[in-house]
């Protein structure tokens, strides 16, 4: 699943330390009425989500104007969260991993409608799969990590390569260009052939190329190394359960994917540069934030390591995401120069879209998409299995291996605990479902008639109806 000095990255690690001091992060150029909104709606939804804590950092005019944490970075001994405070950014890091790809093509030495092949033969029809679609998530390489939780064997070290070879190798999932589909995979590759082409790792090429020329300091490889004792901790919460500090990836599952950790103040670097279009050359932008179009000709609506949206007629460049630990939310308004970045220090939670949610009226009056709803056939498990869950019981033998090893005792006395006294809930809607990782994906949203309390359950479901994923988390 991040301004200070900058002390150059060694074996793949990036700026292990930090030399300016925490002022240079506060920036509050905002008018006191403003400010206080943004507090209360940023409190609000951390305290309906239960989530330790957030760090925020506002954009208006092309410039930061607000930066600001709440609550607690750690737990143990308490402290309070600080906006000079890393997170990891999750999947945010993937733009980064595009900008990199492209300014290679911008030196020439590589296109991104390459064939895989010409960089990585040995992969699953590679010679049919481009560079952008793997940027696109259009390839057909399946997804190594869809879930939520951090599996049993992901706390292992790995390496690229192995992903590679496991997941790089297996059927596609579909006919590379044809379909949309998330896949963390298609980074991985990305990644190595930027090591390739450049001739060093991935974290030194961004370090030279991206972040010291946007003057982003504090930026940390958490794919090498945990975070920081002056920095945020990662927690994990079984359904409504006491915050537990969250199991840290084996180094080299995040590498190109998710490894990033700052603070918001360095993102919103980013996103400066982003909507000004000041890194990259204008080809370049051009293609990151085209949305891809499916053989079909339906659109994507994904760039090139972004979603490209459309907000009551406001060009949006938007991005979440989640490693153990940590939930992030990033989204740019390049035409209006604003942009809202927030980080949270929960994994599964929906804090960080919440507060982006939240504050984004405030910033520029932009309200959020409605959310789907229609009940599916998954619905009626779903509802079972909370039932069960809230007498602390399960039938394992719905669940794949991975998903049985999540509701080990622990988690399975704190759903009983935090979940039984809800009582049966008022109602149990499915409200999304998608493919992703070989599985379908859904969403379902729950109401309770004793109480104001609202949840959100998350499933994976494997082709073979198996559950791979089966989270509650409180609804922001």
């Amino acid at each position: 699943m991040m301004r200070r000095g900058l002390l150059f990255a060694l074996a793949g690690m990036c700026c292990a330390g930090l030399v300016y001091g925490q002022g240079s992060l506060d920036v509050d150029t905002i008018s006191p009425e403003q400010k206080a909104k943004i507090d209360a709606a940023a409190q609000e939804v951390l305290a309906k989500t239960g989530v330790p804590s957030a760090s925020v950092a506002i954009v208006e005019h092309g410039a930061i104007v607000y930066t600001q944490a709440y609550g607690k970075a750690k737990l143990e001994p308490p402290t309070d969260a600080t906006p000079a405070m890393r997170y990891s950014i999750g999947s945010i890091s993937k733009q980064f991993t595009a900008a990199a790809v492209l300014l290679l093509e911008q030196e020439g030495k590589l296109s991104i409608d390459d064939p895989v092949s010409k960089y990585i033969p040995d992969l699953t029809r590679s010679n049919e799969v481009t560079i952008r679609m793997l940027l696109s998530h259009t390839s057909g390489y399946q997804d190594f990590w869809p879930e939520d939780y951090v599996m049993p064997p992901m706390l292992e070290a790995t390496t690229a390569q192995h992903i590679l070879d496991v997941w790089g190798k297996k059927p596609l999932d579909f006919d590379p260009g044809t379909k949309w589909q998330y896949s963390n995979t298609n980074y991985v590759i990305a990644g190595r052939i930027v090591e390739q082409v450049s001739g060093m790792p991935l974290m030194e090429f961004l370090q030279q190329h991206v972040f010291k020329p946007l003057d982003m300091r504090a930026v940390w490889n958490s794919d090498a190394q945990k975070l920081g004792d002056t920095d945020a901790e990662g927690y994990v919460r079984y359904a409504l359960g006491p915050l537990r500090r969250a199991p840290k990836e084996g180094k080299g599952w995040m590498f190109a994917a998710g490894e990033l950790a700052m603070p918001t103040y360095d993102l919103a670097q980013w996103d400066i540069s982003v909507m000004n279009r000041s890194l990259l050359d204008a080809k370049s932008y051009d293609e990151m934030f085209a949305p891809v179009m499916l053989k079909s000709g339906e659109n994507s609506h994904y760039g090139l390591g972004l979603f490209v949206r459309d907000t009551n007629g406001k060009v949006a460049y938007e991005h979440s995401g989640e490693v153990s630990g940590f939930v992030s939310d990033n989204v740019v308004f390049p035409q209006e120069k604003a942009a809202i970045a927030v980080l949270t220090n929960q994994d599964a939670s929906p804090a960080a879209a919440g507060i982006a949610k939240a504050l984004t009226p405030l910033v520029l009056g932009v309200s959020g998409a409605p959310e789907a709803g229609s009940a599916s056939a998954a619905e009626k498990q779903a509802r079972e299995i909370f039932a069960g869950l809230q007498q602390g019981k399960i039938d394992r033998s719905l669940f794949t291996e991975n998903c049985n090893a999540y509701f080990n005792q622990q988690a399975l006395g704190d759903f009983q605990a935090s979940l039984a006294p809800l009582g049966e809930p008022s109602s149990f809607n499915q409200t999304a479902d998608e493919l992703r990782g070989g599985m379908t994906f859904h969403v379902f949203a729950m109401e309770f008639a004793k109480s104001s309390q609202k949840l959100r359950v998350t499933t994976y479901t494997m082709p073979d109806g198996k559950l791979e994923q089966y989270l509650v988390i409180p609804a922001s």
